[in-house]
């Protein structure tokens, strides 16, 4: 049976249905899915079935996997690497209570990108519901394509050779976290251009969202300024839609032509178990070997957003 995809706006987001992702997809099947993929930046999958192997198998077909880093002598709630743990959860399936990991968490709610604050950005995300609240902690997704088409000419204009500059730590920051912007500054930051052509479509997008700090060549207030503006823009009405959660639900979005963010839930009493495989851009599928930057930049993570030391400590 052929993939079906139901579209949610016009040109952005669909329910897919019609293929069986726990089974290895001929060649025809992936380009439907990466077809999919590239006309609506975002694909939603209902009750797909599949294991944490079987998520990690099905990834692969779309590149090489970011990797969780490691510290020595830190648990992993989960059972392989390229999967990150996206969940309000302990290593031993309890609500966690860590001040850390809670507060890292708040990030989560910003519109973001994943993983922009690295050097090789991620294409794909692909996020797997194992266990949902009752009530809230959907996903908003934003189409930055048409956002990015529906700008002032003169707006586009400024915009075509400008770098953002990008950070983790920064994103935390806004999102509450005790961080001085000298600890951020004393820590890798990612350059990416704010525009760029999407690959899959041909068509212009902005890539832009929380952990974009600055904006080089242009003053920092002048610089924060227009990226709140552009993400405001972003995030209006007519280009934004989420998603409520079932287990066994798989999404995947192109972070390369769209933004997200997580919604509220009572993070304190709800379980919510999500596990996320992350595609390296331009990789072929079953890379192997390629170098693990994750790990080095959350050797580094400042001490109130700093999940790993706490799981080494006890906490």
């Amino acid at each position: 049976m052929p993939l079906n995809a139901k579209p949610i706006l016009p040109r952005f987001g669909a329910e897919c249905s019609g293929l069986d992702l726990t089974k290895p997809l001929s060649a025809d099947e992936i380009r439907q899915v990466t077809d999919a993929m590239d006309t609506y930046g975002v694909c939603i999958y209902r009750d797909t079935g599949l294991t944490d192997e079987q998520h990690v198998a099905f990834s692969r077909n779309f590149g090489y996997l970011e990797r969780v880093p490691v510290r020595e002598g830190a648990r992993m709630r989960l059972p392989l690497r390229e999967l990150f743990d996206a969940s309000n959860l302990t290593v031993d399936g309890e609500i966690t209570t860590d001040v850390a990991a809670i507060q890292y968490r708040k990030g989560d709610r910003l519109w973001h990108t994943d993983s922009a604050f690295m050097e090789k950005r991620t294409s794909y995300s692909l996020l797997l519901a194992h266990q949902v609240p009752k009530e809230g902690g959907e996903t908003w997704f934003a189409d930055t394509r048409s956002a990015y088409e529906d700008l002032p000419q003169e707006t586009k204009d400024f915009l075509e050779d400008k770098i953002g500059v990008n950070s983790l730590w920064w994103s935390r920051k806004m999102a509450g976290a005790d961080i001085a912007e000298e600890e951020i500054d004393a820590r890798f930051k990612a350059r990416h251009p704010l525009v760029h052509v999407h690959r899959g479509s041909g068509r212009k997008t902005l890539f832009i969202a929380a952990h974009t700090m600055d904006i080089e060549g242009m003053p920092k207030e002048e610089g924060r300024a227009l990226i709140r503006q552009l993400v405001e823009h972003c995030t209006q009405p007519q280009y934004t839609f989420s998603v409520k959660w079932n287990e066994g639900d798989l999404v995947i979005w192109d972070n390369l032509c769209s933004m997200h963010r997580g919604g509220d839930f009572d993070y304190e009493r709800e379980k919510r178990d999500m596990r996320r495989t992350t595609v390296r851009e331009g990789t072929e599928p079953h890379t192997l070997d390629l170098d693990d930057p994750f790990t080095k930049l959350f050797a580094e993570t400042p001490k109130t957003v700093d999940i790993q030391r706490a799981r080494v400590e006890g906490r």
